[in-house]
């Protein structure tokens, strides 16, 4: 099992020589974890919170993490989102996963790479999410999905701990995503 990375599909397993019988004697035994429908997680893997959003990208990697589970990540809300959220291009394939319970969201291939940095939700092994500043963009512009109250929460912490650059990087965001009409008046309400 060392050829396989910490976190790992049925199909990396099957190139490892592990086949089905022996993933499930694995997980019988405690050796291994199964996180989603053919996806593992070795025992000795070091451990994580965000277990989630690794299996999740495992099993659509041309995802990212968006919304709700971005701004978690981003320590911008206190909730714990019940679902993990994740964007996809129009038009590209919209993964079906059951389990871990998924909230996907399809956004503009045109602005779809638009704010998009590296999360390391384990040592080593990385996902995309959008940035904080994207991550707020978009809870403003889908308030009425998320909820206004918490839309508007991340908004405020984000304003209250940003530096200048921030504050710019914040608009310049929102121009690119036609959503500055809404930023400006929030963000001016915030520092008032």
């Amino acid at each position: 099992m060392t050829a396989l990375p910490p976190t790992f599909t049925a199909g990396q397993a099957r190139l490892a020589a592990l086949f089905s019988r022996d993933l499930a004697s694995l997980v019988a035994d405690g050796g291994i974890y199964e996180l989603s429908r053919g996806v593992y997680r070795q025992a000795s893997a070091p451990e994580t919170a965000h277990l989630d959003i690794l299996a999740v990208y495992i099993r659509a990697s041309h995802a990212v993490v968006c919304e709700e589970s971005a701004l978690a990540i981003h320590e911008l809300i206190d909730d714990i989102p019940s679902a993990v959220h994740i964007a996809v291009p129009r038009g590209r394939h919209r993964p079906s996963i059951s389990y871990p319970p998924v909230v996907v969201a399809q956004y503009s291939p045109a602005t779809f790479t638009l704010g998009i940095e590296w999360f390391e939700a384990a040592p080593g092994e990385t996902v995309p999410l959008y940035g904080p500043a994207r991550s707020v963009v978009d809870a403003m512009r889908h308030r009425h999905r998320i909820g206004e109250t918490l839309a508007l929460s991340a908004l405020g912490r984000y304003v209250r701990r940003a530096t200048p650059e921030q504050i710019g990087e914040l608009q310049r965001v929102a121009r690119k995503l036609g959503a500055l009409t809404v930023i400006r008046p929030a963000v001016e309400a915030v520092l008032a």
